[in-house]
């Protein structure tokens, strides 16, 4: 990606910036889990684990699927 790409948007950005998103939501869902599991009880922090990493992955894949429609319409475009 050159520096003009990003300053004239011709090439996204966001997608990438979407992956660290998703990680640090994973590692807040995973953090959030275990608070639950000591101060609450361990099933509803394993439940928060597992639907909490399910959520951040189905959000961000559709943020994703977004962008490559756009890219998908540039493509289109350009031919």
């Amino acid at each position: 990606m050159e520096i003009r790409d990003v300053f004239f948007f011709d090439k996204m950005l966001t997608p990438t910036v979407i992956a660290v998103v998703y990680w640090l939501a994973l590692i807040g869902v995973v953090v959030g889990g275990i608070v639950v599991m000591i101060s609450q009880s361990f099933f509803g922090g394993l439940l928060t684990i597992v639907f909490g990493a399910l959520f951040a992955r189905i959000w961000c894949e559709l943020i994703i699927v977004l962008f490559k429609v756009n890219d998908a319409l540039q493509e289109i475009r350009r031919k």
